[in-house]
């Protein structure tokens, strides 16, 4: 199948108007110019490689989309798959919780999210893009060593990140405002919030030798099966350097702006969140994205909890990326396959997988259809199989 008059993005530069043959669901030739007999025609859209999301935190959402009302473990993932397709993202790392404790602990204790696991996996053949999964472990989760051997050995987990969420650090510095949260979320005064988050911080400081132990145990059994070692809300030199002498090679939302530096200085690539570089600013007013890519610290960006922001937030940071498009592109394709081991995707190269976007770049950018291994699993209409382009405008 030939697809013609498209601005090819590859990873260094891009293509003005060319052309890609598919074969056997891989990239099979790509041509400077376009060709006269083809079956798709771009008519000057921009055609990339698919996005490679490596944390995304939209699976609970889908099976559970109002507080107690749970939906079939089904239909949230085909939900989730078509959603995930619809915004361009041809490979998903589905960022699933052990963290009892949490705000959502009804859906991120051992038992549902193993299931939540074991679902995704079992249903991977059927969904329309290559689903993964992203195992978060909180350091306080007391299975958390025995947790990971287990999936590991099953074969159903392809990442981990180890998650400390204990107030006063990491993305919860503010005391007084993840009090003010707390209060306001549980019904409490702000007293017995307060009081919560001393109990907190005083348990995990009881148990720092023991957490650190765990740490370096789970990092060294993901070392042995190759799963890669992503440490997260990093807000310290001291933290990331932990981090990385455990294992870790993703430093994953980093808080600051030092200890972005620090992680690139080890050897770390960086992961922010595409709603933070879409919008400029951090939600919990934590590092910028945007900050970070244009002190060039920035190596991956990930859907976090809004996928849909992944194609607009890369066309923003084209705007003053030194390589413009091809290298904002690269930050949710090239770079996370290279950081997760993913030889056969991430660029518009021949013999590579036909993992392909086609989209323009008109007001906030709009994804018109995906290609997933060579096969369309979302299209608007815009772009059809006969060679003809519908004209669409947004303004």
């Amino acid at each position: 199948m030939w697809l013609s008059d498209f601005r090819i993005v590859l990873a260094d530069r891009v293509i003005p108007n060319g052309a890609l043959r598919i074969e056997d669901g891989l990239i099979a030739e790509i041509s400077e110019t376009p060709i006269g007999a083809a079956d798709v025609r771009g008519n000057g859209l921009i055609l990339m490689a698919g996005l490679i999301d490596m944390h995304g935190d939209m699976i609970e959402r889908e099976i559970e989309p109002r507080p107690g009302v749970r939906m079939p473990m089904e239909l949230g993932l085909r939900d989730l798959d078509r959603g995930l397709a619809t915004a361009g993202v041809t490979t998903a790392y589905a960022a699933v919780s052990f963290s009892p404790g949490s705000t959502y602990g009804h859906m991120r204790s051992y038992d549902f999210t193993s299931a939540m696991i074991r679902a995704l996996r079992a249903h991977r053949d059927i969904l329309l893009i290559d689903h993964r999964v992203h195992a978060r472990f909180e350091v306080t989760f007391p299975a958390a060593l025995s947790v990971v051997k287990e999936l590991i050995a099953e074969g159903a987990v392809d990442l981990v990140s180890l998650c400390d969420h204990t107030p006063g650090q990491g993305q919860y510095r503010d005391l007084d405002l993840q009090a003010a949260n707390m209060a306001k979320s549980k019904g409490i005064s702000l007293e017995q919030a307060a009081e919560a988050l001393q109990r907190r911080i005083t348990e995990r400081q009881e148990s720092a030798g023991d957490l650190t132990a765990t740490l370096r145990a789970i990092a060294q059994y993901c070392a042995m099966h190759g799963v890669a070692v992503a440490s997260h809300d990093d807000d310290t030199v001291a933290k990331v350097a932990l981090m990385q002498n455990l294992g870790a090679n993703i430093s994953e939302f980093p808080v600051t702006l030092e200890a972005a530096q620090e992680a690139r200085a080890r050897g770390m690539v960086n992961a922010m969140g595409a709603p933070n570089a879409l919008r400029g600013q951090s939600y919990s007013g934590n590092l910028s994205a945007r900050e970070a890519h244009a002190a060039g610290l920035l190596d991956l960006l990930a859907a976090d909890y809004h996928p849909s922001a992944m194609l607009p937030a890369i066309l923003v940071l084209a705007q003053t990326d030194p390589l413009g498009l091809p290298g904002a592109a690269r930050l949710s394709t090239l770079n996370p396959a290279r950081a997760l081991g993913l030889e056969d995707r991430g660029e518009i190269r021949v013999g590579l997988r036909a993992d392909l976007l086609i989209a323009d770049d008109a007001g906030v950018g709009h994804v018109r259809a995906t290609h997933s291994k060579g096969v369309p699993v979302y299209s608007d209409g815009t772009v059809s199989m006969n060679g003809r382009v519908t004209s669409m405008s947004f303004e």
